[in-house]
């Protein structure tokens, strides 16, 4: 039996014409969740029918996330429609997977403008909506490319990272209007990772799976400032710590001391994970204090 917790909520989500998109898209209707299914093709179109055919509701709207104006336009339709926004998935991505060595920068800034400024343009259109009807819920899609690293991937790990830096500060910009910002890292076998896993992974790392995890980050009682990796039916949390480091005195030449104590430094013992970036600037400021007396 299914149950509707999104009910009366309209969802956007971006590149949602097919693969880990339409996965999102379908459990979003599945919800309850009146879903606008963006894509650069007219298979938007064709995922929002599927979705009205099996007794959803859902509305197509074509844009390129690369481009604000269609974003904006996205927007502004889905408001005509619907009359308020209260989910944003950013989903729309590609890959251009090349060694740093032979990528080309052109590679560069095709991943950057879909990924990173897909997400900042699709967030920027909704951005004020949400904070007049004072809420919102928005998603970024980031990768372990970008947590954790992965070869041939410089470029999707660059933009996929920057995302979680984007979410970092709009959690903190969108708190008093009830705007909650997460990421959601997913493992999942699309168009995008064809020939990435292997064969045996097809029947397990698939979309769906993925998209179960959406409902914790958009719900009402969702966190903020989650990074929430999925795959396959796990699911883990990452975090950006701070080790308790040292502090050297001027008299220690603290470059030459440094370099020697470097192990302590690096030294996960009690780390800390830092609400904002003022944390970081509280920790140096106190040990620095406290080893003047």
């Amino acid at each position: 039996m299914y149950t509707t917790p999104l009910t009366n909520k309209v969802c956007i989500v971006t590149g949602a014409g097919n693969g880990l998109g339409r996965s999102h898209a379908l459990e979003l209707a599945r919800l309850g969740a009146h879903v606008v299914i963006n894509d650069i093709g007219d298979a938007a179109f064709d995922v929002a029918k599927e979705i009205n055919n099996s007794g959803g509701k859902a509305v197509g709207i074509k844009g390129d996330v690369s481009k604000f104006e269609d974003m904006q336009s996205m927007a502004e339709e889905t408001i005509k429609l619907l009359g308020r926004i209260d989910v944003l998935i950013n989903n729309a991505g590609v890959l251009r997977d090349r060694t740093f060595a032979k990528m080309p920068l052109e590679d560069w800034r095709t991943i950057i403008d879909v990924h990173l400024m897909g997400a900042v343009h699709a967030t920027k259109a909704v951005w004020d909506q949400m904070r007049e009807q004072n809420y919102g819920r928005i998603v970024m899609t980031t990768s372990s490319s970008g947590l954790f690293g992965n070869f041939g991937q410089s470029n999707y790990g660059a933009a996929k990272m920057a995302l979680v830096g984007l979410m970092q500060t709009l959690l903190e910009e969108g708190d008093r209007y009830n705007i909650k910002v997460n990421c959601l890292a997913p493992t999942a076998l699309t168009a995008m990772t064809q020939g990435l896993l292997p064969e045996e992974a097809n029947n397990v790392l698939t979309p769906e799976k993925v998209s179960k995890g959406l409902l914790a980050l958009i719900n009402d009682d969702a966190p903020s400032g989650m990074i929430l990796l999925a795959g396959g039916g796990s699911f883990e949390c990452s975090y950006i710590t701070m080790t308790q480091g040292i502090h050297l005195n001027d008299n220690e030449d603290p470059a030459i001391e440094l370099c020697r104590r470097l192990s302590e430094v690096q030294d996960p013992t009690n780390m800390v994970i830092p609400k904002t970036g003022w944390d970081q600037s509280k920790h140096e400021l106190a040990k620095a204090l406290a080893s003047t007396h």
